[in-house]
């Protein structure tokens, strides 16, 4: 009986040898990604991140006051200078055209834009720890692929109305009516909230693997990609694909409408008429190249081909500085905006001197 015992718990052992190699071991990992997945399998579940710790622009802290000190003045730059073009269009009959229809609702863009980056980066700057909320986070991505994906369409509608505009002068008030200009606006909104709605909902249901840790200042899809524990290519082809079809199809559509504008002004006779149409279209050719190149750098790769230190650079120049840039373009390269901006500050002095005589003394 004890040598039964024996031989079969000498044949229970070897059995567990030798069918948990093959069965049981998992391989080791190949990268750090590969690694986190391999942890997260061998215990067998999942850790919830209810929220992440952003790295910000630098951990120096000696920089943190200074960089606080210039992104604020950058902010209020953006927030003067935006909501001052808003007013100035709204107020000023002379500017109630089609083109500068675009350039307020531009303006409207880049103000939300901002908001929705300076004020979470600036309360970063003050403290030691930045971190926000896992939902939070989420609704920042949402909006930032909105207002994002917005600018990049309503920067084609504004090529196409500087193309009417200059090569078919005569038809413009008939092709492009107040009715038709709304309709390109909401159609750029739409394409933004769609493209949005489609990448978060995809990343939304994404594991992440209990590292919460997000180098960048704000909550993008290509570092929050890095932190996921399944298998992401399928996100990363999604975003390829949604941001490189955007992106071509406007590059197309504001270089297929230049084309036709420099033929068309090649055709005008005068020098002024030719300056005057070229005045016309630098600005939004100046706005474009400022936005459009570091925003394509940051979003036609996928997270694993570059840097995220490169990538952080380039998004502090389209997020923050193009917004306040916009307003001081058009405001400088625009004389109609230049003489509507004289024409307010001078019935304002002139109201400001008229009502202090009319006051009665009050000694």
């Amino acid at each position: 009986m004890k040598s039964l015992i024996k031989y079969s718990l000498i044949a229970a052992s070897y059995a567990s040898h030798a069918i948990a190699p093959s069965y049981f071991t998992l391989s080791p990992p190949a990268s750090r990604h590969a690694a986190m997945r391999y942890g997260n399998m061998a215990q067998g579940n999942h850790t919830t991140v209810t929220q992440f710790i952003l790295l910000g622009l630098t951990s120096e802290p000696k920089l943190q006051t200074p960089l606080f000190v210039i992104f604020l003045m950058i902010y209020l730059i953006t927030l003067m200078g935006n909501l001052g073009l808003i007013t100035l269009i709204k107020t000023n009959p002379q500017l109630h055209t089609p083109m500068y229809f675009f350039l307020c609702n531009l303006s409207v863009i880049d103000l939300c834009y901002s908001s929705i980056f300076s004020p979470k980066l600036l309360i970063g700057f003050l403290v030691e720890k930045k971190t926000i909320s896992y939902s939070a986070c989420f609704v920042q991505h949402f909006f930032f692929l909105v207002f994002v994906t917005t600018e990049v369409l309503l920067l084609a509608v504004m090529a196409y109305d500087r193309y009417v505009a200059i090569c078919n002068p005569l038809l413009y008030t008939i092709s492009m009516p107040k009715r038709v200009c709304v309709q390109l606006v909401a159609g750029s909104y739409f394409g933004g909230i769609l493209n949005s709605l489609i990448q978060t909902c995809c990343l939304l249901p994404l594991p992440f693997c209990g590292a919460d840790v997000i180098n960048h200042y704000f909550c993008d899809t290509n570092p929050l990609l890095k932190l996921t524990c399944s298998d992401d290519h399928l996100n990363e082809l999604l975003l390829v694909t949604f941001n490189g079809t955007i992106s071509m199809s406007v590059l197309f559509i504001i270089v297929i409408s230049y084309m036709y504008i420099l033929v068309s002004v090649l055709r005008i006779r005068s020098v002024e008429g030719r300056r005057k149409a070229f005045s016309t279209c630098a600005s939004h050719l100046l706005t474009v190249t400022l936005f459009y190149v570091p925003a394509g750098l940051s979003h036609m790769q996928p997270g694993s081909k570059y840097s995220l230190e490169v990538e952080k650079v380039t998004a502090v120049f389209y997020t923050l500085v193009v917004p306040m840039l916009n307003p001081l373009i058009y405001s400088l390269r625009n004389k109609e905006v230049k003489d509507a901006l004289r024409k307010a500050t001078t019935n304002n002095i002139l109201g400001s001197c008229l009502q202090t005589k009319l006051t009665p003394n009050s000694w």
